[in-house]
């Protein structure tokens, strides 16, 4: 496909943040609801964690699926119904009469929401010149990086205003105005070339990433070893693996499959979900950030009610940090923003880790590691991913991108429960700063596997026409 005249991609960019941001804020803003949402349905702890992981597990669903129907569909079609889903997922959470219907909703969320990164960032693949890919994937990726961050922050602002409902129904006014603009803008492609449906494969990836998604998040951080055998976890880990095969096998004979082999059959693509994959570690683990300065900086000014404050260092270097990536990323390549990227996230959690006592060196560790994720999240990856795809199968290997994000993000969820409660026997605030600042170390010590995967990706990829 032709990239699009200058004069078209001011307005096609602007549909496609405004759906990045609305899908990300999403998955974190709930967060300040929770207790005004536990108290109009009435449900316990245990159900509350529900309202993030049925979001998580549809949204890990939907990424590949709503992406693959987007190259046999077009982008304007599926990225249009993800955003429709989206906002009905809104409408019925906002109205929900009932707990049950509060999860459906969710999941109806996530699943759109799954749709629309992988989608817009095929989209831009499709669209711009190779030579500003780089830079719209950076101002993309910090969209969704700051969006995860911010959320929490952005819903105790809503909240202080109006009731929780209003963090939903806000997205209704915002998906309308999406679909009139990008109903006009998005394009029209198709790339199927006829080929039939991979319903089989449909079905198998859905089951498959259902089954591992509830594994994961089914996983008590409070024992971790032994909820590994619980009914919890052990069914859906086993029916996982069962469906592998069949799944790859299926995969293997389609004709135009939902996860193509040859999007694990390069070796670069590889290393690219490998990046991914950390850099979903490190986005999830900074949600304890507040968690972890209270205890840390006790006796420093820092309370409940300002806590999340600890997250602006991180947030405004994103901020600052992804267009400039992007940009260095369309003249040097991929290869040197994303070892700069791992040794800056690395050094920021090691910084955690070690001197947090120090509100300084607490925000100089929030820094670097909003300047390293932005080298993760957002252009390089996707820009490496752009290159060794074909048209047929770009917006595929960006929900791979996505998936595997998704997947670091539970994976760190989990861990991170579990080495925080091994180390919170004594009880108190010092050890409480002592167990977080061993979930930091952990990260800081993962940077050394994800140094020799970026070392690997081959200098100054070219995104492929």
């Amino acid at each position: 496909m032709t990239a699009i005249k200058e004069e078209k991609r001011g307005p096609l960019l602007a549909v496609l943040f405004a759906g990045v941001l609305m899908g990300a804020l999403d998955l974190s803003i709930i967060g300040p609801a929770l207790p005004a949402m536990k108290a109009s349905f009435g449900f316990g702890e245990r159900s509350m964690t529900w309202l993030f992981s049925i979001y998580i597990l549809f949204n890990v669903v939907g990424t590949p699926l709503l992406a693959k129907l987007s190259d046999r569909f077009g982008r304007r079609a599926l990225f249009s119904t993800s955003v429709i889903l989206f906002g009905l997922g809104s409408v019925g959470v906002a109205l929900a009469p009932s707990f049950g219907f509060l999860l459906a909703a969710r999941a109806v969320q996530g699943f759109g929401a799954g749709g629309i990164f992988p989608v817009a960032s095929a989209v831009v693949g499709e669209s711009f010149p190779p030579e500003k890919r780089g830079s719209i994937l950076g101002l993309i990726g910090a969209v969704w990086g700051i969006a995860f961050i911010v959320g929490p922050i952005l819903g105790m602002v809503v909240l202080s205003m109006g009731s929780w409902q209003w963090l939903f129904l806000i997205n209704i006014p915002v998906a309308l105005l999406i679909l009139g603009f990008g109903w006009k803008r998005l394009p029209r492609e198709r790339h199927s070339g006829g080929l039939p449906l991979d319903l089989a494969g449909l079905v198998l990836t859905a089951a498959f990433l259902a089954s591992l998604t509830l594994a994961l998040s089914g996983i008590d951080t409070r024992d971790a070893l032994a909820s590994l055998v619980s009914v919890r976890v052990l069914p859906f880990a086993l029916a996982a693996l069962v469906l592998a095969f069949p799944l790859w096998l299926v995969e293997s004979r389609a004709a135009d499959p939902v996860i193509r082999p040859s999007l694990f059959s390069k070796r670069q693509l590889r290393l690219a979900y490998v990046l991914s994959i950390g850099a979903g570690f490190g986005e999830a683990v900074l949600v304890f950030v507040p968690t972890f300065g209270l205890a840390a900086l006790s006796g420093r000014g820092i309370t409940l009610a300002n806590s999340s404050l600890l997250l602006f260092p991180v947030v405004i270097a994103m901020a600052l940090g992804s267009p400039i990536i992007g940009r260095l990323v369309d003249k040097s390549g991929a290869k040197p923003i994303l070892v700069a990227g791992v040794l800056l996230m690395g050094s920021g959690m090691l910084l955690f880790g070690l001197l947090a006592s120090s509100l300084l060196a607490f925000i100089l560790a929030g820094a670097l590691v909003g300047i390293g994720l932005s080298g993760l999240l957002g252009a390089p990856v996707r820009y490496l991913t752009l290159g060794e795809t074909t048209d047929i199968e770009r917006s595929s290997g960006q929900a791979m991108v996505s998936l595997s994000g998704s997947l670091g993000q539970l994976v760190a969820a989990a861990l991170t429960g579990a080495i925080a409660q091994s180390a919170l026997a004594a009880g108190g605030e010092g050890s409480r700063a002592a167990a977080y600042s061993r979930v930091f170390l952990f990260l800081a010590a993962l940077a050394v596997p994800l140094l020799a995967a970026a070392l690997a990706v081959r200098p100054r990829a070219t995104v492929a026409e």
